[in-house]
């Protein structure tokens, strides 16, 4: 085996962890001073040009959300004011790996973005199909997708970076497990729910704190594709979903998803029994159950798919009053990354494009000039702050509540104990029913196959550690 080199920053400077972001304490909120998460995520930003470097492939929806239960005792935000409520929406429906011109049924993680046109501003939903991820901590996730991309010297995509990645990064498991479900492949994106994914925060009048998770549950049912249909379409009609789902709204056939939101008190995160923002996590409904809160349709086509989807941009960061983040590490640095992938994409203009401009509210500020800005360049008005001259000022009325956060600046695991990253995907392989249960093993072990046996053994240690059966299953297999 080679000896390692020391890995170190594009100046040449050695890194001492390029596994777990610099943050306030142990679950505090990740600090600005980890430059080499930030140089590393801002690289990440310029691989590509000019598609997205992941969600590349991608359907478009306009849609209507309307509120049908009152859940002001835990938010503030305009749009959920009041039951009835109607707010504009814009969703990109996409595939994480593939290229712009990828298939659509190719088993991947599906993006599932809604970008709400609030009177207070938009507020972007930017999740996927899928409740957790592969990974907890930003830092690694350049080095995650780059294993689901292609390979240096080849150009081709390559299952053993997939399966050693995971193979040594065991939080994987709970979304691998996921993946390689059926769902793993919908039968179109109808057929499959939303999640925020990430711990949100909500604030109500009271100026009071809710820890919450968004559910968007697909009102058509969960629909999966077999395999070999997948496979079969893939080749047949690689724009599939796309198709689909613009001529289900076409002929008025409109698809919908309920949103309902699990809701945790500000004060039950400090004891429950998982971190509440580990994104390889859930919520489990017995303890956190669903809260409605209104029907999303999508019900009208756009009319130009480039000026619409492919230019349209989403980021966490668009949150509105009465919604806001958590100290997710994934979810922290997502504020900056998907900002700074637009900017480099789009331009610094980007939020002037018709698509992604707010259709309710006002915009008020000091930003000037840059490339293919659209308006008026602000005019006349004074483009400084603070002035004498009636230029807007910040309000402190929209304050949020502290955050209370403690321990030292350090790298930290987020996980509590040492069973954390196996009692969930366990308790999702119990979850299904046998016959599914077999699906999933003979999809993993058809894809296992193909890597070396070294990283098979590692995998069947991970997959034994969260159900015996699992593992078995899989073993065998793979024949070992």
């Amino acid at each position: 085996m080679k000896k390692n080199k020391t890995l170190t920053t594009a100046a040449g400077v050695p890194v001492s962890d390029n596994q777990t972001s610099l943050t306030a304490g142990e679950r505090g909120p990740v600090l600005m001073q980890d430059h080499h998460l930030l140089n590393k995520l801002a690289h990440f930003h310029r691989e590509r040009i000019p598609e997205r470097v992941v969600h590349a492939k991608a359907a478009g929806a306009h849609g209507t959300f309307i509120v049908t239960e009152d859940i002001t005792r835990y938010t503030k935000a305009g749009l959920f004011s009041e039951v009835g409520k109607k707010t504009d929406v814009f969703a990109r429906f996409s595939t994480v790996a593939g290229e712009k011109g990828s298939a659509d049924t190719v088993r991947d993680v599906r993006g599932f973005a809604l970008k709400f046109y609030t009177e207070e501003g938009n507020w972007d939903m930017v999740g996927n199909n899928t409740p957790v991820f592969f990974i907890r901590d930003a830092l690694k996730f350049p080095d995650f997708i780059h294993t689901q991309k292609r390979m240096p010297q080849t150009n081709l995509r390559s299952e053993t970076m997939w399966w050693d990645f995971w193979s040594l990064v065991p939080e994987s498991l709970h979304q691998v497990t996921i993946l390689f479900s059926d769902r793993g492949v919908p039968e179109g994106i109808p057929f499959m729910n939303g999640y925020g994914s990430h711990t949100y925060s909500f604030i109500n009048e009271d100026n009071e704190r809710f820890w919450v998770k968004f559910h968007f549950k697909t009102q058509q049912g969960i629909r999966n594709m077999a395999p070999e249909e997948a496979n079969r379409i893939a080749g047949e009609d690689p724009d599939f979903h796309t198709r689909q789902l613009f001529e289900a709204i076409e002929r008025g056939d409109y698809p919908s998803w309920m949103f309902y939101v699990q809701i945790m008190p500000e004060v039950q995160a400090e004891n429950y029994r998982w971190n509440p923002f580990d994104l390889t996590k859930v919520w489990p409904h017995e303890d956190y159950p669903l809260i409605e809160v209104g029907l999303l349709e999508m019900n009208r086509n756009p009319l130009n798919y480039f000026a619409e989807v492919e230019q349209s941009a989403f980021s966490p960061a668009n949150v509105v009053p009465g919604i806001s983040f958590s100290p997710d590490k994934m979810l922290q640095a997502r504020i900056f990354a998907y900002a700074d992938a637009h900017r480099y994409r789009l331009g610094g203009n980007y939020e002037q494009l018709p698509i992604n401009r707010p259709r309710g509210a006002e915009v008020n500020n000091y930003q000037r000039d840059g490339f293919m800005n659209p308006g008026d360049n602000g005019g006349a008005a004074v483009n400084y702050e603070p002035n004498s001259f009636g230029g807007p000022q910040a309000n402190s009325a929209y304050k949020e509540p502290p955050l209370k956060i403690s321990g030292d600046a350090d790298r930290y695991e987020q996980k509590r104990g040492v069973d954390d990253d196996y009692v969930q995907p366990g308790n999702l392989f119990r979850l299904m029913p046998s016959e599914e249960q077999t699906r999933l093993i003979n999809t993993i072990a058809g894809s296992l196959k193909k890597v070396p046996k070294e990283i098979q053994e590692r995998m069947i240690v991970h997959f034994h550690k969260a159900d015996k059966a699992y593992g078995e299953g899989v073993a065998k297999g793979l024949g070992l």
